[in-house]
């Protein structure tokens, strides 16, 4: 950072198109607003990215890093399934090991290497319960809770299941993702009275045991190439429905991410590739951001 213009660099990376503005503030804290991180995001007269992610120093012991994740939107969430694969790189490429622990809202982050150009996130245990969800009203079954667009007689989307995957997560099951205007559903179902924190809406179809695909409305983004941890909810909604196994491999628009919901700990590995853009420095005009 140069003392006297403020100015902060940045990367630009991505996973499965999936893309982040990341900002290095270990050495020096930076201190982002919403209105900040809208300008930085923003694809015409920013940089463009769907979420901006600050790498921070741990809070505590038993992580190399913090990550703290803004969306397109300037809100910040807990989890980015994605993001957390291209810190992990940068964390292993400094430390020259094949293992980066990052701390986060979501919990803490166990990834190791999988192969050139590959990450394995442990993104740990999903959580069912309604309230962990949350929800706003009590559902015992989340494999299926009754919210419906459409008519009530012939909705067009309905009976969707739930999961808190670090984040909040809503997922249709459908006979063909391209049929459904997830654009136009998406905002509405995002916003939902049902999801008292927002969520993520996907729409999903299983074409084999082993396989499903995905087309995902990102809470605070929109529609996105990939969202790692709505691959990874998706994987084990389906699993919990007896619709596949607990291993899967999940289309995007983006690309291919491999998901395991392991049996001995509940834990869920996402196995999927990362990707440098370029790096600069941030415009002054565009960010109020102060430096400590």
């Amino acid at each position: 950072m140069d003392e006297n213009t403020q100015t902060i660099a940045f990367r630009k990376m991505n996973g499965l198109g999936n893309d982040f503005v990341v900002i290095d503030a270990r050495a020096r804290a930076v201190q982002l607003r919403e209105a900040d991180v809208r300008r930085i995001a923003d694809r015409d007269n920013g940089i463009g990215c769907d979420q901006l992610i600050v790498i921070s120093a741990p809070d505590g012991p038993g992580a190399e890093a913090r990550m703290r994740i803004w969306n397109h939107d300037g809100g910040e969430v807990e989890s980015c399934g994605n993001a957390t694969r291209c810190i992990a790189d940068i964390l292993m490429n400094e430390s020259g090991r094949e293992t980066a622990v990052i701390d986060s809202d979501g919990g803490l982050l166990v990834c190791t290497r999988a192969g050139e150009g590959r990450i394995t996130a442990d993104i740990g245990a999903p959580k069912f319960d309604w309230r962990d969800i949350p929800l706003s009203e009590e559902f015992r079954d989340t494999r299926m809770i009754e919210l419906q667009i459409g008519p009530i007689d012939a909705p067009l989307l309905h009976s969707p299941s739930v999961v808190n995957v670090g984040n909040p997560h809503c997922i249709f099951w459908v006979k063909d993702i391209g049929a459904h205007d997830l654009e136009r559903f998406g905002p509405m179902l995002e916003n939902h009275p049902m999801f008292p924190e927002r969520a993520n809406i996907s729409l999903a179809h299983v074409t084999s045991p082993s396989e499903l695909t995905l087309k995902v409305w990102e809470r605070g983004v929109g529609l996105t190439r990939a969202c790692g941890t709505a691959a990874c909810a998706a994987a084990v909604a389906a699993a919990r429905k007896r619709l596949t196994g607990r291993e899967v491999a999940v289309t995007l628009p983006g690309g291919v991410l491999d998901i395991a919901w392991r049996e001995h700990d509940d834990h869920i590995l996402m196995t999927g590739p990362f990707a440098y853009e370029f790096e600069g420095t941030l415009d002054p005009a565009m960010t109020s951001a102060e430096r400590a």
